[in-house]
């Protein structure tokens, strides 16, 4: 291969990775499609033809067809004849009836509520505002507390996100050595859950607003934990609860600007006890981009996407961990370590102490 034929490889390969960014939106409507349309779920464990999915489904065979093609084309089905198609390990994620399902993650991060913001990027980049206030009128939290069915779906992909997190979560920190444990912004408690239900000596309280909390109780009683782990609806921007000696947050922080997040943190040290810690869970950027390294590899830029989404929908942000260091600063805690969660890439545990 001569260098001109090189030249040209690289940049084939330069063009198609533009063109896949490019088509990159085409693709989640495509999984929020097979989503709405019960597709992976209908399909089942066995092959089936396109036509018979459609009439399951109430749809029109031949369009059928063209999208399950399209899902095979992203590695979701495989098509082992024409017309016959099965479902992959990958696409087995999109059937709503798994304990591991991303059903209602991809129903959230494909809504028009959340995509809407986006195609204001670039005034949210010029300006640093929220692009989903000028859109909506309104937060995009207290739009959620206006949209019941909205923020159910909210509070589902939340429960789906967090799965793997409160699977590896209890393994990878001693909360041995603590006897209660507060889950700030804890939501419908499945991290809270996977933690008291490893660690039988630890005692629980799940802390978000009525919203938030609202599958909460199911979930307690789903894990038999009711007993050892109560509720409390409150703003954490007013206090969090006493009594706790670890106030654990995970994927709190980002939602909220600098100033927002330092408040979040100095109630959590007004109620710390001595001996008490704040156990913080979120990505932690580095302070230099490497896509040669095997986390920035792995993760595929979706953390940096993560970023811009909470710049567009909610005025948060992705942090280094020296922004880490000063907002606990600020917030009167010393940040002790961070150490990746490897089971749950790209969360790390992040420790800190009152100063």
């Amino acid at each position: 291969m001569t260098n001109t034929d090189v030249r040209a490889e690289a940049g084939r390969a330069d063009r198609d990775l533009i063109v896949r960014l490019a088509f990159g939106s085409m693709a989640a409507q495509t999984l929020r499609a097979a989503v709405r349309l019960r597709v992976v779920e209908l399909m089942g464990d066995t092959p089936r033809r396109a036509a018979d999915v459609a009439v399951d489904a109430g749809a029109e065979p031949q369009p059928m067809t063209r999208l399950l093609r399209a899902l095979a084309g992203l590695g979701l089905l495989r098509e082992h004849a024409p017309d016959s198609f099965s479902v992959t390990p990958a696409g087995a994620l999109l059937d709503p009836g798994r304990p591991d399902s991303l059903a209602s993650f991809v129903g959230m991060f494909t809504e028009p509520a959340v995509v809407r913001a986006w195609e204001h990027l670039d005034g949210s980049v010029r300006t640093g505002e929220v692009a989903f206030d000028a859109v909506f009128g309104t937060d995009f939290f207290s739009h959620l507390a206006q949209h019941s069915e909205l923020s159910a779906e909210f509070n589902a992909a939340m429960s789906q996100a967090v799965s793997e997190t409160a699977a590896a979560l209890p393994y990878a920190f001693d909360f041995g050595r603590f006897t209660r444990v507060t889950d700030v912004g804890g939501g419908e408690g499945t991290l809270l859950a996977g933690v008291l239900a490893a660690h039988p000596g630890l005692t629980g309280v799940v802390f978000d607003t009525a919203e938030g909390l609202a599958e909460a109780p199911r979930t307690m009683e789903r894990h038999a934990l009711k007993g050892r782990c109560s509720l409390a609806a409150g703003d954490f921007f007013r206090s969090v609860p006493e009594g706790s000696d670890l106030y654990l947050m995970k994927s709190v922080l980002h939602d909220w600007t600098d100033d927002q997040a330092v408040t979040i943190l100095s109630h959590c040290r007004a109620v710390l006890p001595p001996g008490g810690l704040v156990l913080i869970v979120e990505p932690v950027l580095p302070e230099v981009v490497d896509t040669g390294t095997e986390s920035d590899v792995t993760d595929g830029g979706v953390t940096y996407l993560s970023d811009l989404n909470m710049l567009v929908n909610v005025g948060g942000r992705e942090r280094t961990r020296k922004d880490f260091e000063e907002l606990c600063h600020r917030a009167g805690l010393s940040l002790t370590s961070v150490t990746p969660l490897t089971e749950a890439a790209p969360y790390s545990l992040i420790q800190a102490v009152a100063d």
